[in-house]
């Protein structure tokens, strides 16, 4: 850190704090969803999408996964796949049930 100019420097502040807003207004974006009267499978796919932008946000920029290698790219994206398939694999069990 200690090589980078000040310009540089700004830059990187004024990435940071582009990422803030947007984490600010996705979170006001989750209590305006947590208002909407979707049903309980629209509520917990919309409101898992928000939360994977920001956590996509917090990995990219305050974890510096945007400057990492494309292994580590590759590692976040079976992550993402796996946890995707442990988040919908028991909705997809409740329909079952229910249907039965």
């Amino acid at each position: 850190m200690a090589d980078l100019t000040p310009e540089e420097i700004k830059h990187h502040v004024k990435t940071y704090v582009l990422v803030f807003v947007a984490l600010a207004f996705l979170t006001i974006v989750t209590v305006g969803i947590s208002y909407l009267d979707l049903g309980l499978g629209a509520s917990v796919a919309l409101a898992l999408i928000v939360a994977s932008v920001k956590g996509s946000l917090v990995a990219c920029y305050f974890m510096h996964l945007i400057d990492e290698k494309t292994t580590i790219y590759w590692t976040l994206l079976v992550t993402a796949a796996a946890f995707l398939v442990l988040m919908f694999l028991p909705l997809g069990t409740m329909a079952v049930q229910v249907q039965v």
